[in-house]
């Protein structure tokens, strides 16, 4: 029988360990399983978290993660004598936890940095084809990445901890988070003052921090109409973001039976308190889909030029829906020649969508 890599990791040697996953919402979150998956094959080890901090709400209460370390991107434009000094606060805090592994789950040089400056005895990261040797020689462990790039996230996030011994098992490898008792009571609240129940509404998330991912707001307005038209509920959130507000005060100019609209009302944790609670979360390539995904709910997920293979919903019953007249999909270019607008979102049919509702519900009744 397989038994891993011959440089494997003795687990029994590690007291700490530190993942560090500096980038988005939905990467942030796409991490959970890497603390679940380690924790649970080894329950002895403390595993802290560095996150950017506006990405924190993604693994807070995760209940594999002891602590959770974050530097603030604002730091930036508060001047180099302030930015250092907070700097310096976060190095003293990692130091003094005195890690044994390091995890370093993307690109960003600072987590080659922190594996020599933490002078962890072990420190796992992708083997990155076009990084110099000090990133090479930082590292104890470097773990392969496809060539063809067809591997979902999560997976890429597990591969660093198969490079050194452990062979995740599909069932502790869900995405995890916790909406948290302050966010659902908000939520219900909030369902309750529009005359909603939990278990029926459908949860409508159609906009994305990046627009060329997301369908046109006559496009969005339409699947509202023809949803309440069958009877559905349907709740819409989005960020307070004001590109994502003024999209989706377009799809409501446009819609002709207009929804509930949470959008810029909900935190992090309340988006995926009102997921969790939905019958059916919609919504294009983004975070919420991820935290629709990790609350359980199934997902139909609107696709352009993004690809699902690596970011499609993972581990729940669900749906992706894609332009079948547009070979070059998925190009992962920001829009058609990088003008942010994608044709293959543009003319992507709304019936396709509902075909995939009902293709998606049918599936369910006949496994329930």
């Amino acid at each position: 029988m397989y038994s891993g890599p011959a440089d494997r990791i003795d687990l029994s040697q590690i007291r700490r360990a530190l993942v560090i996953k500096l980038r988005h919402h939905g990467d942030v979150l796409l991490t959970s399983p890497v603390f679940s998956v380690l924790k649970a094959r080894a329950p002895h080890i403390e595993i802290d978290a560095l996150v950017y901090a506006d990405t924190r709400e993604m693994l807070s209460l995760h209940p594999s993660i002891s602590e959770i370390h974050c530097i603030d991107r604002k730091w930036k434009s508060l001047g180099l004598a302030t930015r250092m000094r907070n700097e310096l606060q976060v190095l003293s805090g990692l130091r003094t936890r005195k890690y044994d592994l390091l995890i370093h789950l993307s690109e960003h040089s600072r987590g080659a940095w922190l594996a020599r400056f933490l002078q962890c005895r072990f420190s796992v990261a992708p083997a990155y084809r076009n990084k110099p040797s000090f990133w090479k020689k930082s590292f104890s462990h470097r773990y392969a990445l496809p060539l063809n790039a067809r591997r979902h996230a999560v997976d890429l996030n597990l591969d660093a901890l198969r490079r050194i011994g452990i062979q995740p098992e599909r069932a502790e490898c869900r995405l995890c988070l916790k909406a948290g008792t302050d966010a659902e009571e908000f939520v219900r609240d909030t369902l309750r003052a529009h005359g909603i129940q939990p278990g029926a509404y459908v949860h409508l998330h159609p906009t994305s921090r990046w627009q060329f991912k997301s369908w046109p707001a006559e496009k969005v307005a339409e699947l509202i109409d023809a949803l309440t038209a069958r009877g559905e509920r349907v709740v819409v959130s989005a960020a307070p973001a004001p590109e994502e507000r003024l999209f989706v005060e377009a799809v409501l100019s446009k819609a002709l039976r207009p929804p509930v609209d949470l959008s810029g009302q909900l935190s992090l944790k309340g988006v995926a308190a009102l997921a969790a609670m939905a019958r059916l979360f919609i919504g294009v390539d983004s975070a919420p889909m991820h935290i629709a995904a990790a609350m359980g709910t199934p997902v139909i997920a609107i696709f352009g030029p993004s690809g699902e293979s690596e970011w499609g919903p993972w581990l729940v019953p669900s749906r992706v829906v894609g332009s079948d007249t547009h070979p070059c999909r998925p190009c992962g270019i920001d829009g058609c020649g990088g003008g942010k607008v994608s044709d293959c979102l543009v003319t992507l049919p709304v019936e396709k969508v509902l075909q995939a509702i009902d293709d998606l519900e049918a599936s369910l009744t006949r496994a329930s």
